[in-house]
């Protein structure tokens, strides 16, 4: 495969259902394939609605959407307006094939023009793939003093 086939773009009300599904693959894959509780409708809510909250880059290769990196702003009280990349994901298919570094500089271009101050993004500690890649990009482990929270609301 060459990476003149894939197409990086901003994604669309038509691409909803394949970001679906590769969220969907993304649960496999981190060993929680029942925790996805979104769904196609509150994506096209929460990211074409009249305030979006998020962003979503799309891959194609053939005219098919083989990968996708979700993204939305933070505001960090040292640092100022930065980037948070949420999730980078790639079809099992197409992975190790510089898809991934595609979307992740789509996604630093968008900071960029966003005159952010940081991008941020995490790891799971077990994704050697991803700790590889991030390393390769000059991603920089910190805050291992921190513990990340959360806490979940029930939707009726």
């Amino acid at each position: 495969m060459s990476l003149n086939s894939i197409v990086v773009r901003a994604w669309q009300p038509q691409d909803i259902e394949a970001v679906h599904a590769l969220i969907v693959e993304l649960a496999i894959y981190e060993r929680e394939p029942n925790a996805v509780i979104n769904t196609p409708a509150l994506m096209f809510r929460d990211g074409f609605g009249e305030n979006p909250i998020f962003g979503c880059f799309v891959a194609e290769k053939n005219n098919q959407v083989v990968g996708m990196a979700i993204y939305y702003m933070r505001y960090s009280t040292w640092k100022g307006r930065c980037l948070y990349l949420e999730d980078i994901v790639i079809t099992h298919s197409e992975r190790r094939q510089g898809i991934g570094e595609l979307l992740f500089n789509a996604c630093k271009a968008e900071a960029q023009r966003r005159e952010c101050r940081m991008m941020q993004w995490a790891v799971l500690d077990w994704n050697e793939p991803g700790i590889t890649f991030y390393k390769k990009i000059g991603g920089v482990a910190f805050e291992p003093e921190w513990v990340t929270c959360k806490l979940f609301f029930e939707q009726t």
